[in-house]
């Protein structure tokens, strides 16, 4: 049996990184988002990766492998690293076999960090939050349908459900990882996981991390796991990404840095300039009073999904959803107001009223924090706003000249806690 891995870092201690389901550690470095996780970890380590039997570039068509048999290609993996004692690092599944391996070899077992992971595979009278069999049927049925193709991302990386380049990016590592029938077989070999008798048995220092909007391991998992093993730290995170690189991935990476150097990492600020765009739906208080909560929820989820993929059509990025409304950023005013005028337009087909505030200025950006007067300039210029109106900063209305776009000055307005006057104006055409 050969096994694949890679040892990435010259840091003091050793991280073994156990993946879920399937991988394949040439693919995984092509995503930006993938790698950016593998790098802060080796940053203050010595990162070891691998590809468990049956994926990516280790040896395939193994079969229905027990769980044991993947801790002793762990430990294999550890030995020809040269590595004595480890971090063990699990994600999802991953998760399992790490938790098993320090039980088994507490000596060997520096610490255990997991993220996104859960201790049945299946649903269970006193386990309620797996998925049933049924529910298991219906995945493997779907994973052999649509297999090599877009991979769905609603539950995996709702934060990125309408980002292409992650789709095609995962679907290709899918592609890439195992073979349709590996792919069903480790699908199915995940359900009947149970690792319930063995925390009790888990005595070295251990971080147990979860979102708790995770769509696809819910956050009770999480919380099951880190009760049952003494003296667990649980940190709770916000988001519904089950996958470690999407979301607040820095967020997750502070913790595990933290807890396993005992320093919190500071992130790095830069200054640069960039457009600024706040959103927010007009009246939205009286239209969820009317629709009544379950239709508003569909609404909004609706209205969030098409902004999000408005932003991925004009290279918006967002920073943070703010309830009914959104602060995004762009690195040109040109796109930016093409994509509120977009905004606006996709949330009067589904009959809401959208305001869009733009400003140009430096920015101070640390990690997926926004500050800077540009920020709160776009702010309160969202407060000259109506439903239907893009109102941007006379900034902005002087960088786009000559791009077609079509302004109305809306004279000069004092903006709250902003020294002076400003002229503001509305984009009536986007070009």
């Amino acid at each position: 049996m050969s096994i694949a891995y890679q040892t990435v870092g010259d840091g003091p201690l050793d991280i073994i990184y156990v993946p879920g389901w399937v991988s394949n550690l040439d693919y995984a470095w092509i995503f930006p988002p993938f790698a950016h996780v593998f790098e802060r970890l080796s940053a203050f380590s010595r990162l070891i990766l691998f590809d468990k039997r049956g994926t990516g570039l280790s040896d395939r068509n193994v079969g229905f492998p027990t769980l044991e048999e993947r801790m002793r290609d762990m430990q294999a993996v550890l030995d020809a690293a040269g590595s004595r004692r480890a971090v063990l690092m699990g994600t999802s599944e991953g998760g399992n076999m790490c938790m098993l391996f320090a039980a088994t070899y507490p000596e060997k077992t520096a610490a255990l960090v997991l993220n996104g992971s859960f201790a049945k595979g299946l649903w269970a009278e006193d386990y309620p939050w797996a998925k049933t069999r049924e529910q298991v049927e219906e995945e493997l049925a779907a994973i052999a349908r649509d297999w090599g193709g877009a991979f769905d991302l609603s539950n995996a990386a709702p934060s990125h459900v309408n980002d292409r380049e992650a789709r095609d990016w995962l679907a290709g590592y899918l592609r890439n990882s195992a073979s349709p029938k590996d792919a069903i077989s480790l699908w199915r070999w995940n359900t009947e996981i149970d690792v319930r008798g063995i925390l009790s048995a888990i005595h070295v220092p251990t971080l147990v991390l979860h979102r708790t909007g995770d769509r696809w391991v819910n956050v009770e998992e999480g919380r099951y796991v880190a009760d049952h093993i003494p003296g667990a730290k649980w940190v709770e995170l916000p988001g519904e990404d089950h996958v470690i690189w999407a979301g607040d991935a820095d967020r997750t990476l502070d913790e595990i840095e933290e807890f396993l150097t005992g320093i919190r990492p500071q992130p790095a600020s830069e200054r640069i300039l960039l457009t600024v765009m706040f959103t927010d739906i007009v009246g939205s208080t009286s239209v969820a009073a009317e629709l009544g909560d379950r239709r508003w929820e569909e609404l909004l989820h609706r209205h969030d999904a098409a902004v999000r993929g408005e932003l991925g059509r004009f290279g918006g990025s967002e920073i943070k959803a703010t309830g009914d409304g959104f602060l995004a950023i762009f690195h040109g005013p040109s796109k930016a107001i093409q994509c509120a005028c977009a905004i606006r337009l996709r949330a009067a087909e589904m009959g809401l009223g959208v305001r869009a505030a733009l400003h140009t200025g430096e920015c101070e950006k640390r990690g997926n924090d926004l500050s800077g007067i540009a920020v709160h300039l776009a702010s309160r210029l969202l407060d000259h706003a109506g439903a239907g109106d893009v109102i941007v900063s006379g900034t902005v209305k002087d960088l786009v000249f000559g791009s077609g776009v079509v302004f109305k000055g809306r004279g000069e307005a004092i903006l709250r806690d902003v020294p002076g006057s400003w002229q503001i104006y509305a984009a009536t055409d986007a070009g």
